[in-house]
């Protein structure tokens, strides 16, 4: 599995990073890293380590886009 270090900006409300940590379970990605890095202006803006079979974030990154309000601001392999 390919691990990526990826930085979101999510609305700053119940439910929003439980909807992020679905989305990626559901394109069979696994948490492997959080951190919370500031809110600011109703907000949230988080890094989360992701392994993902292979090596294209392609239907990772598909999926979050989906979900409302939620941004993908950086992705990098490590």
């Amino acid at each position: 599995m390919a691990q990526f270090k990826l930085e979101i900006a999510l609305p700053d409300r119940p439910g929003s990073l439980g909807a992020v940590a679905s989305a990626i379970g559901f394109a069979g990605g696994d948490i492997r890293g959080l951190q919370v890095l500031k809110n600011e202006a109703g907000r949230g803006y988080d890094e989360i380590i992701v392994a993902i079979p292979g090596s294209d974030t392609t239907d990772l990154l598909s999926v979050l886009n989906q979900i409302g309000g939620v941004e993908v601001l950086s992705v990098k392999p490590l």
